[in-house]
């Protein structure tokens, strides 16, 4: 047996033990013939990449499609491999995610703005079906981005750029924080290798001695919890060098003023003692004002799960805790992809977890408003706009979150829920207590639309609305008039789109 072969067999046996893997054989040895001819820049053989791609998804524990699907990723575009005869041989479910993630022809297009909206707006529209397909794109693209360094400095710097503004932003989205912040490095480093170089080194100065305040730190937790008999392990948390470059930006800060470049995880093994060790940090130490976010009692939308505080340590220096479980350690650092479990069903086909599907509605339905934007311009700069800001997360009473900008309104709360209701939409309850339309919303909140039948957006609103979908809604109504009418009834809160 070929031994890069027997490797990818080894590595999903890791944890598929005794599942049949003739699938990954068939397409190790079809991605092979197909590639055989191709080299990359670097002038190693291009399959080299394909295997690269079918590591990094093994790394996240993936189904076997979406492996077999990683090692087929290129066949279409690059191969000439057809549709039909991908499905021929590996099924629909492959060739689906094999053609989520191919590029459009580009001589269809008359300008690169176009050519690059219209295979964003394709893939958006696989990944809004399949998850698994954005999943094949980021190990794609990671691997780019690790060996970019063979590409002429002007398709480096467009790649960077675009790994930069979409796919970093897209993985933090998923809550795949490693990718993201391995993305935003090699793109930094790539767009301003000085400015890199100079926080780097500045950086490993400073982390050599908060490392060793940490580890002190996390040794005087460990006596003062020892009674209670609470296993638990410590991991630092270094801050990438793009983040920190972020926070100097933000803070107008030089990198030796910023004092957060470092924290600490304690992780344990169940929810009760994230708890227990909660309660002895309390009792030891003193909290640092407005630092403390329970995400285990209110998980994000993307799954992700962890306490966080900051108190003031040994010196009266500022540490931020995270507090988790080894499960959730394992989703933050892989999002999504660690919630892909799946069940084998009668049909032999794999069926990703219900409770994840239902988790990553509020995402579905970002994605399928904002395919809707035709002009190929707008639809990049708001798209990337979408994704640059930070998220809230609010409710409808009946607990269906929805995902808006910081800063957003009940107005475009009201636009996220439905067109139609923001049209109507007269007032909101905010956790039980009426509040001016223009309010701005929090993560959390529970918010119900009172709507009225004749009731019509106002031109005001463009004031202070923040998403894009409200504002392009508003606009039109106000010029052309309700492309929709009807009422969805007074606590449009409680409906569904």
């Amino acid at each position: 047996m070929d031994a890069e072969l027997k490797k990818l067999i080894e590595a999903y046996q890791g944890y598929n033990a005794g599942s049949d893997d003739s699938l990954l054989r068939r397409a190790y040895e079809f991605s092979t013939r197909c590639h055989a001819a191709q080299r990359r820049a670097s002038q190693e053989p291009y399959f080299i990449h394909c295997l690269a791609v079918a590591h990094l998804l093994l790394d996240f524990k993936m189904d076997l499609s979406t492996v077999c699907a990683g090692l087929l990723h290129d066949v279409m575009e690059d191969a000439s491999v057809t549709y039909d005869q991908l499905k021929t041989e590996f099924g629909e479910e492959v060739a689906q995610m094999v053609n989520g993630v191919t590029k459009l022809d580009r001589f269809q297009f008359t300008s690169t703005t176009e050519y690059q909206a219209e295979n964003w707006r394709k893939m958006l529209i696989a990944m809004a079906k399949d998850m698994r397909v954005i999943l094949i794109k980021l190990a794609d693209r990671l691997h780019n981005m690790r060996t970019i360094g063979y590409l002429a400095k002007e398709n480096q710097r467009r790649i960077a750029e675009e790994s930069l503004t979409l796919y970093a932003p897209i993985a933090e989205r998923l809550g795949m924080f490693n990718i993201k912040s391995e993305l935003e490095d090699l793109s930094f480093f790539t767009l301003e290798p000085d400015l890199f170089h100079g926080i780097s080194e500045q950086l490993d100065k400073q982390t050599a001695r908060r490392q060793e305040y940490l580890k002190n730190f996390a040794g005087d937790i460990s006596k003062k919890i020892e009674g209670r008999r609470i296993p638990f392990r410590h991991t630092f948390r270094p801050k990438h060098v793009y983040s920190i470059y972020q926070k100097m930006l933000r803070q107008e800060k030089e990198l030796s003023q910023i004092e957060d470049t470092m924290g600490v995880r304690l992780i344990t093994d169940t929810v009760a003692n994230c708890y227990a060790i909660l309660g002895e940090i309390q009792n030891h130490y003193k909290a640092a004002p407005q630092s403390f976010t329970d995400y285990i009692a209110q998980p994000k939308p993307n799954l992700y799960q962890s306490i966080h505080t900051s108190i003031y340590g040994p010196a009266d220096q500022i540490v931020e805790i995270q507090i988790r479980t080894e499960e959730m350690h394992r989703r933050s650092e892989y999002g999504i992809a660690a919630h892909w479990k799946y069940k084998l069903g009668s049909a032999g086909k794999n069926r990703s977890d219900s409770d994840l599907e239902k988790n990553l509605n509020w995402l579905r339905e970002w994605l399928q408003w904002i395919q809707e934007l035709n002009n190929p311009s707008e639809f990049l700069e708001i798209l990337k706009t979408e994704l640059k800001v930070h998220q809230i997360f609010v409710f409808t009473p009946k607990m269906e979150v929805k995902a808006l900008p910081e800063g957003a309104t009940s107005v475009d709360f009201a636009y996220a829920v439905h067109t139609d209701i923001g049209n109507h939409c007269t007032g909101a309850k905010v956790n039980g207590k009426i509040v001016k339309l223009d309010a701005r919303l929090a993560s959390g909140d529970v918010c119900e639309v009172l709507v009225r039948k004749n009731a019509k957006p106002n031109e005001d609103w463009l004031k202070f609305v923040k998403t894009a979908k409200a504002r392009s809604r508003i606009r039109h109504y106000l010029k052309e008039g309700s492309p929709e009418g009807g009422n969805r009834g007074q606590n449009v809160g409680k409906s569904k789109k």
